[in-house]
């Protein structure tokens, strides 16, 4: 990535940007600002958020990387995650003991509070 990177955008950032960077050390960063200060040639400040394998930030920093070593990221696929608490209303199976709430039915529950 020789252009210039905006507000928004997910870089990789890895040796290829800084030696700082290299191996482990490699990670995802989303860019909030970009520094207008000159600086070498090549080189610029970026200031933005680390972000984990889920998409979400978990730092923020500001790091001096080479323009050319910067590639873009591809953003974290968000949309099969859901919470496991989110279950339909349908989803919970009626048990035959209980009787029909919709029919006024309820034979089923005084079948079971007689056998006790």
């Amino acid at each position: 990535m020789t252009a210039r990177p905006s507000p928004g955008d997910l870089l990789i950032v890895d040796g290829r940007a800084s030696v700082q960077f290299a191996g482990e050390r490699a990670l995802t960063f989303r860019v909030v600002s970009v520094c207008g200060q000159p600086t070498y040639a090549g080189w610029i400040w970026l200031t933005g958020y680390v972000l984990n394998r889920r998409g979400e930030a978990t730092a923020k920093r500001e790091i001096y990387v080479q323009l050319a070593g910067l590639r873009p990221a591809r953003a974290p696929d968000t949309t099969a995650r859901r919470a496991p608490h989110s279950r339909r209303a349908s989803s919970y199976a009626r048990r035959p003991d209980q009787g029909s709430a919709a029919t006024g039915d309820r034979s089923g529950l005084r079948a079971g509070a007689d056998a006790g």
